[in-house]
């Protein structure tokens, strides 16, 4: 009895202190959310809601959205920031007592020094946009090396070219402008009987197609398919009448 009597007043002992540990691990991390968040709303000066300080401080501090609450009320309460209620909206903002007075004469500083800012601001991203279209333009060009073996590339294609036209200036078996001129007359009559002939398979495809219920892709499909049966019908009794022929059995 003695022994587990020790056990637990241990057990109890450890449980506690645990619990305390934990609760300072909270409190340290609660502190730190609250100086971090009177840190920012001090160094912006500008009204903000919990939400808008949980986007901006998330990623940097890794801040949860309840924590982010918690602490800006408690700074509230505090009197550290301040506080308005704007139907069921609370915006937060530094504490204005904190910062000095500032003149006419101090605004018309700060506002010529605003506008000088805003001048240079502008240089800049002028100069910034030139130096992007020009970085730009370099990354399309090509560098030394590819522009080395570009040019070799090159001229070994004017090399071949000039030794292709050595060639044909130096051949014996030129076309004549009298065979030259068969050839495309010639040429020109095939042309025009192929178009005849198209036009003739057109007009009768479409008297075809009127009464078709199938569209026309499918029946040039079907024809293509019947030619080829056809071909392959016709040529077998061919190559069967010439073997017949060939043997020496005559006419069956």
């Amino acid at each position: 009895m003695i022994y587990l009597r020790r056990i637990i007043a241990r057990e109890t002992q450890f449980g506690k202190k645990a619990e305390a540990t934990v609760h300072k691990l909270n409190m340290s991390k609660k502190d730190n959310s609250a100086a971090v968040i009177l840190a920012y709303l001090n160094e912006k000066n500008r009204p903000y809601t919990s939400q808008d300080v949980f986007c901006n401080l998330q990623k940097q501090h890794g801040l949860g959205k309840t924590a982010v609450v918690k602490s800006m009320e408690l700074l509230a309460l505090e009197g550290k920031i301040k506080e308005k209620i704007y139907g069921k909206q609370k915006i937060y903002f530094a504490d204005q007592s904190q910062f000095k007075d500032v003149n006419d004469a101090d605004l018309k500083v700060m506002d010529s020094h605003i506008a000088k800012l805003n001048e240079e601001m502008q240089v800049l991203n002028q100069s910034c946009r030139h130096l992007e279209a020009e970085l730009k333009e370099l990354n399309n060009s090509l560098t030394s090396q590819e522009m080395t073996s570009e040019i070799t590339r090159l001229r070994d294609e004017c090399s071949g070219c000039r030794e292709r036209l050595d060639k044909i200036k130096s051949a014996t078996n030129h076309v004549t402008p009298e065979e030259k001129d068969k050839v495309l007359k010639e040429h020109n009559v095939y042309v025009k009987e192929w178009r005849k002939r198209k036009r003739l398979a057109s007009d009768m495809m479409d008297s075809i197609l009127e009464g078709y219920p199938k569209s026309k892709k499918e029946f040039l499909v079907g024809e293509v398919k019947l030619l080829r049966v056809y071909r392959k019908t016709f040529f077998g009794k061919a190559q069967h009448i010439c073997s017949v022929f060939l043997s020496g059995g005559g006419w069956r």
